[in-house]
């Protein structure tokens, strides 16, 4: 009967799926806790979400609040809001994407 010697190469590659797996926990905890903002209207409404896509704050100038034109306030109020949450998810994808340096790793998302 053979001994088997572990492949040093497997080993290798294992330490570095490892190290990637942990460099990518990190980029995500970092874009969980960042603050994400767009706006709309020109400025009059400003939407701010963190990187779990929770929205954190909602400004309105107040010359935009027309009690006789609430849809468009609302309009601008989802614009915004979804574009905050556009830039949170640009930046987690880019951010994986950067760690696993185009591999395509099925399991590690």
């Amino acid at each position: 009967m053979k001994a088997r010697i572990p492949n040093a190469a497997g080993g290798n590659m294992m330490q570095k799926i490892q190290k990637m797996q942990e460099e990518m926990a990190r980029i995500q905890s970092e874009i969980e806790a960042a603050e994400f903002s767009a706006t709309s209207g020109g400025g009059a409404v400003e939407a701010v979400v963190n990187g779990k896509h929770e929205v954190l704050a909602v400004n309105i100038q107040k010359e935009v609040v027309d009690p006789d034109d609430v849809d468009m306030l609302q309009d601008m109020i989802i614009v915004a809001v979804n574009e905050a949450i556009r830039k949170a998810t640009e930046a987690m994808d880019k951010g994986m994407e950067e760690v696993k340096g185009g591999l395509s790793l099925p399991g590690l998302m």
